[in-house]
């Protein structure tokens, strides 16, 4: 029995601290606790100060069900006398943090929307819708494994802008191993067609030659094509011009598509193998022909040598040249009515030539002999031939300036015929012979080599 008039009922345990996952309860603060004493008639007596409990839940509290059933009880009964004794400015500052993270979230949110885009992506015609966050083209592609080179084509281009509903296109390159018109380059396309390909390089299809199907597939590691254009050709043959449109591979095609036929030794004015042009004319030679076996000469060769026994100007053949006899084919053409120069198509040597051996002077010639050299030589010469070192009588004889005799001139000591010695050796000689015989040998000239 207590010895006050009033008995004090403490209405609640002791304040024990409760978990906040690992942590302590917080300390507690005079602003936030009420004063609960009550009396045995109910007034106040003693006060207990108990803890107000914020309106803010930390999100890593621990449930209730997972509490100690004590501990469980204890915060139950103390949420129950916070309710019944909290002020109403107590409810606006447990709302206030509350719509704070609300509308955080919410802004969060609607940042994370904006940023997500909905792009179409076409990667080599197979297209597909994706979700990105990507700010540019070259993002996009990164984020997604495609890889482009230089000859691939992306549109838009990389490093521009996206932007929700954009559509993104990726064709590769393929090389393409083109042969128009007999000339061969390779090309890239990004194509994924033959025909696609021909359009794409501006070639134009229509009545052209294809080495494949225009349908064809052109795979990346690319392709081989042949393509052979529609053109215009002139053929001229027997007098009569043929215009043809054609795709023939050659000239020879193209004369056949024209309905001439080559015969026998027939050919164009063009090779039968070249290409054809668009525009070109090509001629139809008809060609008849025989051949002609004709004997020919064949020039010997001379071997010079120089002797000094005799004198300058004097020339003696040891051995004399003979020619040499070679038997030649020559192939006669007619063109389209016209004879052509004569071709030679085989040479046959029958004889071959003997080359002449001839020995050459190199002596000084003397131009004095005593008890000769005062007489008029000139005037002997102007007489008997008239002054030609060459000359040759009527009767083949006598030659030379003074007319000498082939005995006569070698027993001098020429050599060969006197006509072919030069003018000086000749009156060397004829001083010489003077010498020996007087003017005896000149009977009708004689006198003028004292005139």
């Amino acid at each position: 029995m207590s010895n006050s008039q009033y008995e004090t009922y403490q209405a609640y345990e002791p304040y024990e601290p409760l978990p906040y996952g690992g942590f302590d309860a917080p300390p507690t603060d005079p602003h936030t606790t009420q004063t609960l004493a009550y009396g045995v008639h109910g007034a106040p007596e003693t006060a207990l100060t108990l803890p107000y409990e914020d309106t803010y839940r930390p999100a890593y509290e621990v449930p209730e069900s997972m509490l100690p059933r004590q501990t469980a009880g204890r915060r139950a009964a103390r949420r129950r006398r916070t309710r019944s004794a909290e002020r109403p400015d107590s409810a606006m500052r447990r709302l206030l943090p509350q719509a704070l993270v609300v509308a955080f979230l919410a802004g969060g949110t609607t940042a994370f929307v904006a940023k997500d885009k909905a792009i179409e992506l076409t990667v080599d015609g197979r297209p597909r819708t994706l979700h990105t966050f990507a700010d540019d083209v070259t993002e996009l592609l990164a984020e997604e494994g495609v890889e482009v080179g230089a000859h691939d084509m992306v549109a838009p281009a990389p490093g521009e802008e996206l932007a929700s509903g954009d559509e993104v296109a990726v064709r590769y390159g393929r090389p393409l191993r083109l042969t128009l018109d007999g000339h061969r380059r390779e090309v890239w396309t990004t194509a994924r067609t033959v025909d696609g390909a021909l359009e794409q390089l501006g070639v134009r299809a229509e009545g052209a030659y294809l080495s494949t199907s225009r349908s064809r597939p052109i795979g990346r590691e690319g392709l081989a094509l042949d393509v052979r254009t529609e053109r215009s050709v002139t053929i001229m043959a027997d007098g009569r011009a043929r215009t043809i449109r054609t795709n023939a591979a050659t000239v020879g095609e193209a004369v056949e598509e024209a309905g001439v036929t080559l015969s026998g030794m027939d050919t164009t004015s063009v090779a039968p193998g070249s290409f054809p042009r668009d525009g070109q004319t090509v001629t139809v030679l008809r060609i008849t022909g025989t051949r002609e076996v004709r004997e020919e000469r064949i020039p010997f060769r001379e071997e010079r040598s120089e002797d000094a026994s005799l004198f300058k100007g004097t020339e003696v053949i040891d051995q004399a040249g003979t020619p040499g006899v070679r038997r030649v084919t020559y192939s006669l053409r007619t063109v389209n009515g016209v004879r052509q120069k004569p071709r030679r198509i085989r040479v046959e040597t029958v004889r071959e030539p003997r080359t002449q051996v001839v020995r050459v002077g190199t002596r000084p010639m003397p131009t004095s002999v005593q008890g000769a050299d005062h007489l008029n030589w000139q005037g002997l010469a102007h007489c008997e031939s008239g002054g030609r070192p060459d000359a040759v009588d009527p009767s083949g004889t006598y030659g030379g300036l003074y007319q000498f005799d082939t005995r006569t001139w070698q027993g001098l000591g020429g050599s060969g015929r006197p006509q072919d010695a030069p003018a000086a050796e000749q009156t060397f000689r004829a001083k010489k012979l003077y010498v020996r015989r007087g003017a005896s040998p000149w009977p009708h000239c004689g006198g003028r080599l004292h005139g």
